[in-house]
């Protein structure tokens, strides 16, 4: 089996690795904008579907051997229902960190497998919801300056080791990060593909953080 990740994400690679499996990479360039009236869930449902079909075109360009397996993934904020993107600046940023502060939100992803001989796809949804701590105005500037949250939606890093912006959590810590790992796995476990790594063992070895809800999402039919 040979496996592709749909990323240019450095977080996403990290993440995946922790599996225990070989994969190569494919940067899957498509636009982002959601659609009218279109929910986090369905948004990012939709991208991760196309991220994965664009880099299976890309694939079979390439004349990857049969039997590819391609790895999406799309992750979004809401606050209030509103969805938070990447920052364009670090003014945008700046403004996304202050409205975020002290409040909770909901965090958004959808993994996608592809075979990239038959077809066969498959999207998982993940949720997560985060409540903010109050972290000044000071601390919020000197994080924006970093450049750190520039590249991630809602404008900021859950495992930025300055910052800590996250106070407490409601479900899967990697899907604030990006790649929701124990939803991929079940995604895995569901065509066959079996990690060599206990992946929640490796998961929270990795992040440092004690995951109560990884059972639950595995095991879940």
């Amino acid at each position: 089996m040979n496996l592709l990740l749909a990323s240019a994400s450095p977080r996403r690679r990290e993440l995946l690795a922790l599996l225990g499996l070989p994969f190569e990479v494919i940067v899957a360039n498509v636009a982002e904008d959601p659609l009218a009236d279109e929910s986090p869930a369905m948004l990012v449902a939709r991208l991760s579907q196309a991220k994965a079909r664009a880099a299976c075109a890309e694939a079979n360009r390439r004349a990857t051997r049969p039997g590819t397996v391609i790895v999406a993934c799309d992750t979004v904020v809401a606050l209030d229902g509103e969805l938070l993107g990447k920052p364009r600046d670090p003014t945008e940023a700046i403004s996304m960190l202050r409205r975020l502060r002290g409040r909770p939100h909901d965090v958004y992803s959808a993994v996608t497998l592809l075979e990239s001989t038959t077809g066969r796809i498959l999207t998982n949804t993940s949720l997560t919801q985060v409540t903010m701590r109050a972290y000044t105005e000071t601390e919020a500037v000197a994080y924006v300056a970093s450049g750190d949250p520039l590249d991630k939606a809602g404008a900021y890093g859950i495992q930025h080791s300055g910052f800590h912006p996250v106070a407490e959590l409601e479900g899967c810590y990697t899907n604030v990060v990006g790649l929701p790992l124990c939803h991929l796995t079940r995604c895995l476990h569901t065509w066959g593909i079996e990690p060599p790594r206990d992946v929640p063992a490796a998961c929270q070895a990795h992040t440092g953080h004690q995951c109560l809800v990884y059972a639950s999402i595995i095991n879940e039919q």
